[in-house]
């Protein structure tokens, strides 16, 4: 096939690419020269901004375009009208979990209710307008590319070259040692799934000329506590203990989003990470165990909107100070 990827050389994006490239594939790669390009020295690139001038598409045609980079819906319009008709092939947008309303019961499938997104086209991604962009850039694929998309609805994804680097600083942290502050509970739903997994499956899904809509995540029951315990037998050293602070604690301290990743207590992020992904497990995702992704996750730097370690340890000492008050005889 040719395929075309809008973005690709980050992230899911890069490793969709590899992944093309190595079963044989002629890959395009339409980005802005910012990142990357040097790990994809067999593919095709066409330096552009999307927001931009995509004239340079005029005349060239593929037999798949891999969408990983649209947060808008005018982006979809904007490419769609820079192609010949036809000119997409079959079009794959990487979407997300956050296009559902509160969904009803846990497990809960590809047909429940989406968030209403029927007002304006929000001009910047907050927490807030996220989702509902989402939504319309699904409505808008539809729109531009016909009934036959492909809508890849991931969890939060994770692996190596992961900008983000939210399940890495599991992976450092635990690797550290010692007594590790772990937030909220331990039975809070989370969902993950490995960008080489999740793009050796969106190839797989061209390659046979599937269609519609397909979550991909871990399957329910799936939690925090189920996923640092797989990390910490992966990295951690001997005698590397979880602590578990409340959520109501961890609020009262101010300890911002962000400072200790995959957190939340947000109850529509809860309630959405507990997504079936039968359908596509069906169609093939395969997913490694978290222990090897743990693995294969390089040394880096701490992020500095994480947590430091006198900003853990004295978080950990007023938590264990309470545990000792609530204990104490009147």
């Amino acid at each position: 096939m040719r395929i075309l990827i809008m973005g690709g050389t980050r992230f899911v994006g890069l490793h969709f690419a590899q992944a093309a490239l190595a079963a044989g594939h002629e890959v395009t790669v339409l980005h802005r020269g910012r990142s990357g390009a040097h790990l994809l020295p067999d593919a095709t690139h066409l330096i552009a901004d999307r927001d931009a001038d995509l004239s340079l598409l005029h005349g060239l045609g593929w037999d798949a375009t891999v969408d990983v980079s649209a947060y808008f819906p005018r982006q979809i319009r904007k490419l769609a009208a820079a192609l010949d008709p036809g000119a997409a092939g079959r079009y794959l947008l990487v979407s997300s979990m956050a296009v559902y309303d509160t969904p009803d019961a846990p497990a809960f499938t590809e047909d429940t209710p989406l968030l209403p997104a029927d007002g304006p086209e929000a001009d910047a991604v907050t927490p807030a307008s996220y989702g509902p962009l989402k939504v319309q850039c699904e409505r808008a694929a539809r729109e531009a590319f016909g009934p036959d998309v492909l809508l890849v609805r991931p969890t939060y994804v994770i692996g190596p070259q992961d900008y983000t680097r939210r399940f890495d600083y599991w992976v450092q942290r635990l690797a550290q040692g010692g007594e590790v502050l772990a937030p909220g509970r331990p039975d809070a739903p989370v969902q993950v799934v490995d960008a080489r997994d999740l793009a050796a499956w969106m190839l797989a899904l061209l390659e046979r000329g599937a269609s519609g809509a397909y979550h991909a995540a871990t399957p329910p029951p799936f939690t925090m506590g189920g996923l640092l315990d797989a990390v910490a037998s992966a990295v951690a050293p001997a005698g590397t203990t979880l602590t578990w602070v409340d959520d109501d604690f961890l609020r009262a301290a101010d300890v911002p989003d962000g400072a200790l990743p995959l957190w939340t207590t947000n109850p529509l992020v809860r309630a959405t990470s507990t997504a079936d992904p039968a359908a596509a497990l069906a169609t093939g995702l395969v997913l490694r165990p978290v222990t090897e992704t743990a693995r294969d996750i390089a040394p880096f730097d701490p992020l500095p909107q994480t947590l430091t370690p006198d900003q853990e340890a004295d978080l950990l000492a007023a938590w264990h100070e309470r545990l000792g008050k609530a204990h104490r005889p009147v």
